[in-house]
């Protein structure tokens, strides 16, 4: 899941119509962020990423810290894992503007490489109770 070339670099979404496009992916949440992934099906290209955090998530200190701390993430770790031709957006939630490092970057890498752990129990496959 880690990208062929080590030194590869992760763009950014730019514009609202970026991120709403995003919304349309996959969501993969956690209890620090919720991370929205979309294939735009161009392979070559490299991965691109954007970050949001809303005004009641705190005041514009504590959302700019909040946003600093995920690009610094991406930018050391989650980077790398990151596959070629997508587009993720980062939402913070309140609680990453006191998590550990340690625990934003094990988060994030985890959601990226889509190994979430599942909690409860599982849904039958076909909807029907099997005859109870």
């Amino acid at each position: 899941m880690t990208s062929n070339n080590p030194k590869s670099t992760v763009g950014r979404l730019k514009s609202r119509p970026q991120f709403l496009a995003v919304r349309k992916g996959e969501q993969r949440k956690g209890p620090l962020f919720l991370l929205e992934v979309l294939d735009r099906g161009e392979p070559e290209s490299q991965p691109r990423c954007g970050f949001t955090v809303t005004k009641k998530h705190g005041n514009a200190v504590e959302r700019n810290r909040m946003r600093r701390r995920l690009k610094e993430a991406v930018r050391l770790c989650a980077g790398f894992a990151m596959k070629p031709g997508h587009d993720y957006v980062i939402v913070a939630r309140r609680d990453l503007l006191n998590a550990p490092f340690e625990r934003l970057v094990g988060g994030l890498r985890e959601r990226i490489e889509n190994k979430q752990k599942i909690h409860g129990r599982s849904r039958p496959a076909s909807g029907k109770n099997d005859g109870k």
